[in-house]
C-alpha cells in the first residue's frame, strides 16, 4: 500500500526541524487560522482544538494526505500562557515562571482522508525554572526573539539560563512531541 504523504500545519520552524530529525518526509502548508482562547477553557481542550483547527484548514487543501497539526500552550496556576503581546508582556511571563513549576501541552490534531480519520493527542512536559533575576531576564530576552513562542521562552534557545528541570518530552516543551507522534503514527500505518 502506497504511503499517503504528509503535510505539517505549521509556520513554526522548530516544528519543522523536530519532524525532519524524526525522519518523516512532509510539505509544510500554513493555514489561514486563528488560534484561540475560549474564556474558561481547559489548557489541553485549547491546545487539542487549536491543532485541530490548523489540520482542518491542511485538509481542505490536501484531501488526501496525512495532515498534522500542532499548538502548544503553558499552563500556570490554571491560567493559560500563550505567545506574548510584546517584550514588556513576555518580561513579565518570565518573571511569572520564575522559581516556578509549570506545564508544556502540546495538542496534536492528525487528519487523514479529509478528516475521514481522525486523532488526537495531548502530551504534557513539567518544566522547573530556576529563580530568576530581572537582569538574566532583560539579558534572555534581548538573546532571544520570544515572540513567536508560548511563554515567553525556548528552551532550545539558552534554555539553560532559565531551567531548572523537567518532566517529560524535551521535543514537547520544543513544540512538537514527535516520539508519540512517530509512534501514533505507525501504529496507524501511516509512516
Amino acid at each position: 500500500m502506497k504511503k499517503l504523504p504528509a503535510v505539517l500545519a505549521s509556520a513554526s520552524p522548530r516544528r519543522q526541524d523536530l519532524l525532519r530529525r524524526a525522519g518523516i518526509p512532509f510539505q509544510v502548508f500554513v493555514p489561514n487560522v486563528n488560534e484561540t482562547v475560549r474564556p474558561g477553557a481547559f489548557y489541553r481542550e485549547t491546545a487539542l482544538e487549536n491543532a485541530l483547527l490548523k489540520a482542518e484548514g491542511a485538509a481542505l487543501v490536501f484531501p488526501d494526505a496525512v495532515v498534522i497539526g500542532a499548538d502548544t500552550v503553558i499552563e500556570l496556576d490554571g491560567e493559560i500562557l500563550g505567545k506574548p503581546r510584546d517584550e514588556q508582556d513576555a518580561f513579565h511571563m518570565l518573571r511569572r515562571l520564575s522559581g516556578r513549576t509549570h506545564e508544556v501541552v502540546t495538542g496534536v490534531a492528525v487528519l487523514v482522508k479529509n478528516g475521514n480519520i481522525r486523532i488526537r493527542f495531548a502530551d504534557g512536559t513539567k518544566v522547573t525554572f530556576k529563580t530568576l533575576t530581572d537582569e538574566v531576564i532583560r539579558a534572555y530576552l534581548k538573546q532571544v526573539n520570544v515572540l513567536d513562542k508560548a511563554g515567553a521562552y525556548g528552551i532550545q534557545e539558552c534554555g539553560d539560563r532559565l531551567l531548572d528541570h523537567l518532566e517529560g518530552s524535551v521535543n514537547n516543551v520544543i513544540g512538537l512531541p514527535v516520539e508519540r507522534l512517530s509512534e501514533t503514527l505507525r501504529l496507524n500505518a501511516l509512516a
